[in-house]
């Protein structure tokens, strides 16, 4: 989220490119319509990539995929240099395309690598922290935002393309990671080079044989199995549950109302005394306050457990939803309620679970054969849910105005409610392990998660629970293609 100046020389150079090529002034609705089409193509991009990334995950390996998508953001911040010179809106638009691509790719990708590489004890906070990466993305947005910084009539362009420069970093030092040691032996069946991957992430003095012999178990379960698509995933009766989960809370992580908070954001900060020229850096407490609760929950969550914080998650953004409705009515009423926003603790809901443990917790429902096509699903609706919020959304409040807090709320006390009665907690526990707890949540007595249906499920009870190893340095990895969209 960047200066709304940022937002007026991207319109301007609109109404400029139509002048000097059609010789046509446009009329606000008609810029509003341009402008829709140029904030949507990033989520059309996004999910044209998350539909292919599973795919090439597989079949090029996750550090690979992840290494070449970096010149999609290096084609696309050309191209936003490049367009305020070439007087072209259009390269704005096809730069935002190609960015949603490069986001759709490597968010999916990231999500599967970086828990891969975790060991069990961190895997959790490993997942988590692709949610941190995110929220560090957008603070450096908002920094570069600043008129201080990039967020001038003459530099903007330079930050639209500031994600290029983040490209070529990653570009430089992805090569000296090791590929995923579980996809190495699952997926390629090399021990060698698994074993190989382990001493580089963990050291050669680190004892790793439980964690490969875990991975061998896995292997040995989905032997000879292909590698499932999401048509497969959804026919396969036995992990409906699981499906739905993470259908249920991708949906939800868009319906949950961060979009409209973030809208009413300056609002709120005008209303509370604060100087139009000083808002920029109000808001930047919203990324600070992002960064440090996902932080601090990352850390916590090997205690809490996943299942704790997204019921909190989802319950606390539910009664601040409520008690935000309030205010904002009151606002009209009692001059002193202007100072009563409960933006800052929303965004702390969200961000200590939800938005966190969301998109990586399908990388621990579902085994190495359906994990790809799980991250396609789940990205794919994140996606999708955005570009239609993106559109609808503004209509929403012409007429409903502070009321469309009530449909938001709605969303995130029945997810809470889901999560209480249908969702286990996987802290700590295999692939096997949650199916078993699927399993016993919903009363399927007779069949246990060894079912011969169920690859995911396949295997004795009595394993050990699977282990990755840790990785340290992939902040870059996330900070690359969420950068892209903050000066919005």
């Amino acid at each position: 989220m960047v200066s709304h100046k940022v937002t007026g020389y991207i319109k301007e150079l609109v109404n400029v490119t139509c002048t000097e090529r059609y010789g046509l002034n446009l009329p606000p609705w008609q810029l509003s319509i341009i402008w829709s089409f140029v904030v949507s193509a990033f989520s059309i991009g996004g999910l044209i990539g998350a539909l292919s990334a599973g795919r090439l995950a597989d079949k090029y390996g996750r550090k690979t995929c992840l290494l070449w998508n970096n010149l999609l953001a290096i084609a696309g911040a050309v191209l936003m240099v490049l367009s305020k010179t070439a007087v072209s809106f259009e390269m704005i638009m096809a730069a935002r395309l190609i960015y949603g691509v490069n986001a759709g790719i490597g968010l999916t990708v990231h999500c599967i690598y970086l828990p891969e590489c975790s060991p069990k004890k961190l895997q959790a906070m490993m997942g988590f922290f692709s949610t941190t990466f995110i929220s560090v993305g957008i603070l450096m947005g908002q920094i570069l935002g600043l008129s201080e910084v990039l967020g001038t009539e003459e530099r903007w362009p330079w930050l639209l393309g500031f994600s290029g420069a983040v490209a070529v970093l990653q570009m430089v030092t992805l090569p000296f990671l090791p590929e995923s040691p579980r996809f190495l032996l699952i997926s390629k069946g090399d021990p060698q080079a698994c074993e190989q991957a382990m001493k580089r992430l963990w050291g050669p003095k680190v004892d790793h044989s439980g964690d490969l012999a875990d991975m061998r178990d896995e292997a040995a379960v989905i032997s000879g199995v292909q590698m499932k698509g999401i048509g497969d995933l959804f026919r396969k009766r036995s992990l409906r549950w699981q499906l739905a989960t993470i259908i249920w809370l991708t949906i939800t992580l868009e319906l949950c109302g961060i979009n409209a908070v973030f809208l009413y954001l300056f609002d709120v900060l005008a209303k509370a005394g604060i100087p139009p020229h000083q808002l920029s850096y109000a808001a930047l407490g919203t990324g600070l306050c992002e960064v440090a609760t996902s932080v601090i929950s990352a850390i916590v969550i090997e205690r809490t457990g996943k299942k704790v914080l997204l019921m909190g998650g989802f319950f606390g953004m539910g009664t601040t939803l409520t008690l935000l409705t309030v205010t904002l009515y009151l606002q009209t009423i009692l001059w002193w309620m202007s100072y009563c926003s409960l933006i800052f603790i929303f965004i702390v809901f969200f961000n200590c679970g939800p938005a966190g443990i969301t998109v990586p917790l399908a990388g621990e429902l579902f085994n190495q054969s359906f994990k790809a096509a799980a991250f396609t699903i789940n990205t794919a609706i994140n996606w999708t849910f955005q570009f239609l919020v993106s559109m609808t959304f503004p209509l929403i409040v012409e007429h409903l105005d502070y009321l469309c807090f009530i449909i938001f709320l709605t969303c995130c006390f029945s997810t809470g409610l889901f999560v209480r009665f249908n969702v286990p907690e996987t802290r700590n526990l295999t692939v096997l392990e949650i199916a078993a707890e699927y399993d016993r949540l919903h009363n399927r007595r007779g069949r246990g998660p060894a079912a011969s249906e169920n690859e995911n499920s396949a295997a004795s009870e009595n394993k050990k629970p699977l282990s990755p190893a840790p990785v340290f340095n992939h902040m870059h990895s996330s900070v690359d293609h969420l950068v892209q969209i903050t000066w919005l």
